[in-house]
């Protein structure tokens, strides 16, 4: 009997019709029963008459499976038994309470996000030191996209398309005129109902390289930098590109999806987002993650099908600290997937210091959300981490693991922030009980810089006190302390407390 362990991927692979198109002439589906569920999923045509039905188990026990579709004349059967999971498998991430996130079987997630949008539809090589980066910098989340993109740095063309057909001639790009052909089909010839399974196995084999490393994998399913009239499709072509979309990739444990990056400058409307949330919610049986990335408005987060907020900054200087703004507005875990970029370029967005990046990661976390990284550092090659991956050039990821590690040392399950003095923020954690239980706070000084802070909580509970130094990555004992007590600091920016009730 075959075997998979419970959340990996059961697949079943049969011949079938291969004439006309498969894409829209056939169907295929299978229903997976086990001891404690019984999943209904749709399946896909995978090239050269391979057609293909993925399964999630979520329970261990002996399952049963039927495949059956509108071109076999009659359906194919087995049984198969799901194990236990191997270490490092916890299952796919999930609200956990309110604003926060845990994996399924119950092992708190901290979301140390990155973007990096078409780093897989780069080189062997280059995707190979991408994968190797993201290690290093210990990142356990990447926004990237399933189509190619268009844009500033990034005109040259991908590796493979999701369509049969030829692209128009990228030589006539240059960096002074690629908006001419911004949002413009051109001289495309994609048939759009016709997709290359090249492009979409070449996508799976990334994905399980991020499972692989513990990486969530927040799929971009459109977007609006294009030249190839991707986001220009009909609303047919659409749906049957989000139906393959989710035939491929749900069965993943590692996929949260995006619905767009800046969904609002796509020539979409509202009824077409709440169509595409539709088939996500009846299609993914496993119910992932699910958001929307926005350029200018917000979307309505409150919306029942939106299970985190997936914030772009709204405004030039401020971004970090709207987090518990919208915490309390959308009653919902808020990741800042996009607080602008540390790199160097001419664009506003791309050119903040690695300082004022980790500054945004700190603010965000202890205002008890989940920060994301980006980089646009600028060298002779122009190769941008933001769209091709390879090599990280800035200073700020190299202390993004020191912040992770904190933050799983919170206990409980995750932070959120209280009212404190005017120029600090001070988080304690969110469960109920354990903030009083264990007096966890943490003090973040962001930009200000005391030379010392006084501080009085009660008379008699004995105080442990640390000094952290979020940028030189530095915890200093300072001992434990009772009633009012005193605590120096270096008189430098990016330093923050920690106060514990001592055993």
């Amino acid at each position: 009997m075959q075997t998979v362990e419970k959340w990996d991927v059961f697949e079943v692979v049969l011949p079938g019709a291969s004439a006309g198109n498969p894409f829209t002439d056939y169907t295929i589906h299978g229903t997976f029963t086990g001891p404690q569920e019984q999943k209904t999923v749709d399946g896909f045509y995978d090239g050269d008459g391979r057609w293909v039905v993925r399964f999630m188990p979520s329970f261990e026990g002996e399952y049963t499976w039927r495949v059956e579709g509108s071109f076999a004349d009659a359906p194919s059967e087995g049984r198969f038994l799901v194990t236990a999971p191997s270490e490092g498998n916890h299952g796919p991430v999930r609200v956990a309470n309110t604003y926060h996130f845990a994996y399924e079987d119950g092992t708190p997630y901290y979301s140390i996000g990155t973007t990096c949008y078409v780093w897989e539809l780069q080189s062997d090589e280059q995707i190979a030191q991408t994968l190797e980066s993201l290690r290093e910098a210990r990142f356990n989340k990447i926004r990237f996209c399933i189509l190619p993109k268009h844009y500033d740095y990034n005109l040259g063309e991908p590796r493979s398309y999701p369509y049969e057909g030829t692209p128009m001639d990228s030589s006539i790009l240059t960096p002074e005129n690629f908006l001419d052909y911004f949002g413009k089909v051109n001289d495309s010839r994609f048939d759009y109902t016709r997709f290359n399974p090249a492009h979409f196995r070449h996508i799976e084999k990334c994905i399980l390289a991020l499972r692989d490393l513990g990486i969530e994998a927040d799929l971009i399913v459109m977007h609006p930098y294009d030249r190839w009239g991707f986001s220009l499709m009909t609303p047919e072509q659409d749906d049957l590109y989000w139906r393959y979309v989710l035939a491929r990739f749900s069965c993943y444990r590692n996929v949260w999806w995006s619905l767009a990056n800046e969904y609002d400058i796509l020539p979409k409307t509202l009824q077409d987002w709440e169509r595409y949330a539709a088939i996500i919610c009846e299609k993914d049986v496993y119910g992932h993650l699910r958001s929307i990335h926005h350029c200018i408005h917000c979307y309505d987060y409150s919306r029942p099908w939106i299970t985190h907020c997936s914030v772009q900054r709204t405004d030039l200087y401020k971004t970090a600290e709207l987090t518990g703004e919208l915490r309390e507005r959308y009653r919902k875990p808020v990741v800042m997937d996009e607080i602008a970029y540390e790199g160097n370029i001419q664009h506003g967005w791309g050119n903040l210091t690695g300082e004022e990046m980790l500054r945004r990661f700190w603010e965000t976390a202890c205002r008890g959300g989940y920060p994301g990284h980006g980089e646009t550092m600028l060298k002779e090659d122009q190769v941008l981490w933001w769209s091709h991956g390879g090599r990280l050039r800035g200073e700020s990821w190299k202390r993004f693991g020191f912040l992770l590690d904190i933050l799983k040392e919170t206990p409980g399950l995750g932070l959120q922030p209280i009212s404190a003095h005017w120029d600090e923020v001070t988080a304690i954690p969110q469960q109920p009980g354990v903030a009083e239980e264990t007096g966890y706070r943490l003090c973040y000084y962001s930009f200000m810089r005391p030379s010392f802070r006084e501080f009085y909580l009660d008379d008699d509970s004995r105080w442990e006190v640390e000094v952290i130094d979020t940028w030189n990555m530095t915890i200093e004992k300072r001992g434990v302390f009772t009633g009012r007590f005193r605590v120096d600091l270096p008189g430098r920016p990016y330093m923050a407390i920690r106060l514990r009730k001592a055993r």
